[in-house]
């Protein structure tokens, strides 16, 4: 039997992240609280709660739940690390309507994970075994551009499943594992005191959000439900805060390949012209980098 749509609700694995959290750091309410917390769409029929953290480790820790009357849910929740610590950046964006379900989980490399070995082997290599465990579960779900793979790790989970297939308590033990992995890479972490490096690391998730800011699928959802001037409130001062303050550079400073002749960016949802069309890394986590036009 189908799991009923009505009876899935993403706001548990939320309660789980929390409540798992406060056992590693003692999360403090952020700043952002105060003006994101609980909104209605336009049309009264979809509400949005957010909720943002903050700790000695974590510059921000952030969710916006979506619930609407036509059993669609949305999650949106990530944790990023301060500056000070290279640590990856944990992402959970889940979509699921009557008819699918669209997910992504992982641990968000800060650094190149194809090039920079030493990171890969930091944060990822103990993890590849709990990667390919849930991977079977849930097969690639369709291309990906090259330039947003450079943003995922060897364990992510990027699927699309019908609600049939009651995949949802899978996807909140796969939740669960990955929240787990990413607190206790957080317990052991230790600052960097070499300033060079800690520039590195705000740069690096500088890029990310400036990234995320722009090109982040859900966009489009947040300026139906809440119209344009709110929806970018939301995304450049909530979502993904720090895109203007962390750095100077713009988007296209960081992707060129973006800028049109009048300056402005390209809404393409890629320029390399290629994407992946199925899992680029084997069960060693090794990348493949199989593309297709």
């Amino acid at each position: 039997m189908a799991e009923p749509p009505s009876a899935l609700t993403y706001k548990k694995f939320v309660h789980f992240a929390l409540e798992e959290t406060r056992k590693h750091t003692n999360l403090s309410p952020s700043p952002l609280q105060e003006k994101f917390g609980c909104l209605s769409s336009i049309d009264g029929k979809t509400e949005l709660h957010m909720h943002s953290f903050e700790s000695p480790k974590i510059r921000l820790l952030r969710s916006l739940c979506i619930e609407g009357s036509d059993s669609m849910q949305v999650l949106d929740f990530a944790i990023f690390p301060r500056v000070e610590f290279d640590l990856p950046i944990f992402c959970a964006n889940f979509f699921t309507t009557a008819a699918m379900s669209i997910v992504l989980l992982d641990l968000n490399p800060l650094h190149d994970v194809i090039s920079q070995h030493d990171y890969k082997k930091k944060y990822y290599t103990h993890l590849i075994p709990l990667g390919n465990e849930y991977t079977e579960l849930f097969p690639w779900g369709g291309k990906i551009t090259s330039e947003s793979m450079k943003f995922f790790s060897p364990i992510v989970i990027w699927s699309k499943f019908p609600p049939s297939q009651q995949k949802h308590h899978l996807l909140y033990s796969a939740f669960c594992d990955y929240l787990k992995s990413w607190l206790q890479l957080m317990d052991h972490v230790t600052a960097e005191t070499d300033s060079s490096k800690i520039i590195m690391n705000l740069e690096a998730q500088h890029r990310y959000l400036t990234w995320r800011a722009e090109k982040d699928p859900g966009h489009q959802l947040l300026r139906r439900l809440t119209g344009e001037t709110l929806a970018k409130e939301i995304i450049r001062s909530f979502l993904f805060k720090g895109v203007d303050e962390l750095g100077m550079k713009m988007f296209i400073d960081y992707f060129p390949e973006y800028k049109c002749d009048d300056g402005t960016v390209n809404q393409k949802r890629s320029m390399v012209g290629k994407s992946f069309e199925s899992r680029p890394w084997d069960t060693r986590g090794e990348f493949m980098g199989n593309t297709s036009k």
